[in-house]
């Protein structure tokens, strides 16, 4: 498969719920190899950059097998995890309550949490701005959003190394500890991503202020952020 050649629309939907029921069983192994136990520390960062008070509410969009909303937990806030992956679900591991619900389409009144976040869903949901439009629907008046996806190196030398990288060794790691196909889709996935500046602008459309950008792992991973 092609950049050129991925799924879009109801296509999309239905292929990357179908990918993630596969590969849960085997994720946050993958997740741990693949990123060499980084994802760890950037998940830990993004819960910090919520800055909000223990015992404020926060929704984990596209939660998988609550990494997040363990690592929220810890903090002393009150994780919420949604998924449209039904086999995520049933492998997480964290006390939150957690939905099967599209990221587009929370089951969350307006205003009724205090910050949202994510971990690596950006680019496999279906349309981004409207996954930002939600976020400032549930999020109350000055709560804050933080979206941490993959990203691509600065620097020359080091973004072809990085492409190396996630282009052939991650479909490979991914492929011995649990599916080829899915591996060698997700690197091509990030295809979806918009460049630093327009996602940072597709979310102040949505309603955000003080919107910002944290490069992390040396440009391997962004934090994508804003106030409501």
């Amino acid at each position: 498969m092609t950049a050129a050649e991925l799924p879009i629309g109801e296509r999309k939907a239905q292929a990357v719920e179908e990918m993630f029921d596969r590969i849960a069983p085997r994720y946050e192994l993958v997740n741990r190899v693949m990123t060499l136990g980084l994802d760890a520390g950037w998940r830990r960062r993004a819960v910090r950059e919520l800055r909000l008070v223990p015992g404020a509410r926060v929704v984990d969009i596209g939660c998988g097998t609550g990494d997040l909303c363990r690592v929220l937990e810890r903090a002393l806030l009150d994780a919420v995890g949604v998924d449209i992956a039904a086999g995520m679900l049933a492998r997480a591991h964290t006390s939150a309550p957690l939905v099967r619900a599209d990221a587009l389409r929370l089951p969350l009144r307006d205003g009724s949490v205090d910050g949202a976040i994510s971990g690596f869903a950006l680019r496999n949901v279906v349309d981004i701005p409207a996954c930002f439009d939600e976020a400032a629907r549930v999020i109350r008046p000055g709560g804050r959003a933080v979206f941490l996806e993959v990203s691509e190196p600065p620097n020359p030398v080091l973004r072809r190394l990085h492409a190396l990288y996630f282009q052939r060794v991650v479909p490979l790691i991914g492929g011995l500890l649990s599916d080829t196909a899915a591996y060698r889709y997700l690197p091509k996935s990030t295809a979806y991503l918009p460049p630093p500046e327009a996602l940072l602008a597709l979310l102040k459309d949505a309603g955000f202020t003080r919107c910002r950008r944290i490069v992390l792992g040396a440009g391997a991973a962004q934090l994508i952020i804003g106030t409501r």
